[in-house]
């Protein structure tokens, strides 16, 4: 289900990402969870909720890559 605040987002997702990053995969999953709702929009048998974490990390590492040191950073470009 959509995530109104980054309060509720997973914590899996909460305790790694920087805030701003936890804005684009709260946003990300949102769009998703709304764009992905029927099953025949899902390119596997994955549920929505799935296709949408799936299309919140993708979000994430466009803008982040994790460091040697486990943390995300923000990319130089």
């Amino acid at each position: 289900m959509p995530y109104s605040d980054k309060s509720e987002l997973p914590d899996s997702v909460k305790n790694v990402l920087p805030a701003h990053a936890q804005d684009i995969y709260k946003e990300a999953f949102n769009s998703a969870y709304d764009e992905y709702q029927h099953k025949e929009d899902r390119r596997d048998d994955a549920s929505r909720e799935e296709v949408a974490h799936r299309v919140a990390w993708s979000a994430v590492k466009q803008k982040y890559h994790k460091g040697d040191d486990d943390k995300w950073h923000l990319n130089n470009s």
